[in-house]
């Protein structure tokens, strides 16, 4: 398959809620293909520099906090128009907001524990699946 590559992060409080599988299995249905995945407990300096774009806005040190305090999964992916697709079908960054059986609406409860992150470009795609599994 050659198509585009994006990450995804299972954040604490969907892995917290055992959702892990069912959040990959949508993505495997949808035509998502695994290529690399890890679990891990952020530390406060990784989550600092993953989340740096965001250094200067207000909620910059509740989200450090909040992806610190439990296990999260990155997840390496590909399909065809990777990036917007999984946008699209992951939902608003608000989860209370999200369209019914997107990712957020199912798995989040708010704008902050919101279940996953998506990279929003291709170039922050491939800075970030770098950031978690290198070049």
């Amino acid at each position: 398959m050659s198509g585009e590559n994006t990450l995804l992060m299972v954040k604490p409080d969907a892995v917290a809620k055992n959702a892990i599988g069912d959040i990959l299995q949508r993505l495997e249905v949808e035509g998502f293909v695994i290529r690399q995945m890890r679990m891990n407990h952020l530390t406060r300096e990784q989550a600092e520099a993953f989340y740096e774009v965001h250094k200067e806005r207000p909620f910059y040190g509740e989200l450090v906090d909040f992806m610190t305090s439990g296990r999260s999964v990155q997840v390496a992916l590909e399909r065809e128009n990777a990036v917007a697709h999984l946008r699209d079908f992951i939902g608003e960054t608000d989860s209370t907001k999200a369209a019914p059986g997107t990712i957020r609406a199912e798995f989040g409860t708010d704008i902050q524990c919101n279940a996953v992150h998506a990279s929003d470009s291709n170039e922050n795609a491939a800075k970030e699946i770098a950031f978690y599994f290198g070049d």
